[in-house]
């Protein structure tokens, strides 16, 4: 793996503490460049926005590891890897052609547009009844943890709601979940946490087999592709759970998250909207855009050499075929050459807000709607409620979620009032 000018590969730094600083490095480098991911293993990051766009749209760049991935093929990669779900699962994240277009097909029949719409009212009522434990536990402390107390309860239960998991499993969801995200993990702990999460998935699963509900579950288990009448396989039905549970959450978490405390940094931008100059969906997509909820996706792989200056890239670049491609979301949210030289403000009167947080292709998450409703809905009864909301740390003091991929803070302290 080679570019012209550079000599060793820029090396990810599997915590995640600076990931913006990280990002502009990997930008700095050039529009696609060499990186080592933990454990040695060598990518390619992309991270110009429109080259990053034709990369993803190209029928050459895949996403299943056992057909195009080498290192995979040449049994290189072990199950104690950090990354491993994120390349093992076998569900429409990492299928390729017509077998993600089946498994697609089959989630998309469950997971309608109208049933993300039609859970508005129960996000609203999730969110007041946060809102007043809210208020609460702020009679009690003084500081009190939004991530912990609000962004993250308001996704899980949504999301345990939608695919019918028992109440008492949200513990336990939550920590295999953080697992899976938490790319500094050592061996034992990778391994552990896949252990943990597909057990509680077959329970689930067994659960749904039993006693049908009106669920995702449910609905995936029963759903098939009419025209020849396939299933999910047992496999692919866990794996494509372990992506709507991991996904579905974690991500809305962070965007969240990161939206309030950039309200919160940013007074100017929070009383745009309250004037009514901005709207809370510019919130939403500046947020977006800005701190992308999952900073760099693995992993993409070329199915034959992609000569990059056929893509619009630099001259001279080839991604082998075989070789392994990281999304670099985070460094394309903030692009000068699309954004200008202010891409790393936060301004939600910003013309151009449109980003790649969701991905772009046939892989678009498809939860994308839903986790743009729960932010819409979340964001505005928090401002309304707590009025005088402010930081109870110094922007600086907050520590990051511990992972490359995720895009969060590890907590958010604020008083209340």
């Amino acid at each position: 793996m080679g570019h012209p000018g550079q000599t060793s590969p820029l090396v990810i730094d599997p915590t995640g503490r600076d990931i913006h600083g990280e990002a502009t490095r990997i930008r700095e480098r050039g529009p696609v460049t060499p990186v080592e991911l933990p454990d040695g293993v060598p990518a390619w990051a992309v991270s110009d926005p429109n080259l990053l766009k034709r990369l993803l749209t190209d029928p050459r760049v895949s996403k299943d590891p056992r057909q195009h991935w080498t290192r995979w093929i040449d049994g290189k990669v072990s199950p104690e890897w950090p990354l491993f779900t994120w390349v093992a699962v076998q569900n429409m994240f990492t299928a390729y052609g017509g077998e993600h277009k089946r498994l697609r097909s089959l989630v998309s029949k469950a997971f309608t547009a109208r049933r993300t719409a039609a859970l508005q009212p129960r996000i609203e009522e999730i969110t007041k009844t946060l809102l007043d434990r809210l208020e609460e536990a702020g009679r009690r402390s003084q500081v009190v943890d939004l991530r912990e107390e609000f962004c993250y309860p308001l996704p899980i239960q949504v999301i345990s709601e939608l695919f019918g998991l028992p109440e008492e499993e949200g513990a336990e969801l939550r920590a295999v979940v953080d697992g899976i995200f938490h790319t500094s993990a050592t061996p034992e702990e990778v391994t552990d946490i896949y252990a943990r999460f597909y057990a509680t998935l077959r329970e689930l699963v067994a659960l749904k087999r039993r006693s049908p509900g009106d669920d995702l579950t449910t609905a995936l288990i029963a759903a098939r592709d009419d025209e020849s009448d396939t299933r999910l396989t047992e496999q692919e039905l866990l794996d494509t759970l372990v992506l709507m549970v991991s996904a579905g959450h974690e991500t809305t978490v962070n965007l969240i998250d990161n939206a309030i405390h950039l309200l919160l940094t940013h007074p100017d931008q929070l009383a745009h909207v309250r004037a009514g100059r901005a709207s809370w969906e510019d919130v939403v997509e500046e947020a977006l855009r800005v701190e992308a909820p999952v900073a760099s996706l693995p992993l993409r792989y070329a199915v034959e050499d992609l000569v990059m200056s056929e893509f619009g890239g630099p001259d001279g670049v080839v991604i082998a075929k075989g070789e392994a491609i990281l999304a670099a979301y985070a460094a394309a949210g903030r692009h000068p050459d699309k954004y200008g030289p202010d891409a790393a403000a936060f301004d939600v009167a910003r013309v151009d807000k449109e980003h790649l947080a969701f991905g772009y292709g046939v892989h678009f998450c498809l939860g994308a709607p839903l986790g743009r409703l729960e932010a819409r809905v979340a964001l505005p009864a928090l401002f309304d409620r707590f009025p005088g909301l402010r930081l109870a740390a110094g922007s600086g003091e907050l520590e990051p979620v511990d992972s490359f991929i995720s895009n969060g803070h590890g907590s958010l302290p604020v008083h209340l009032s």
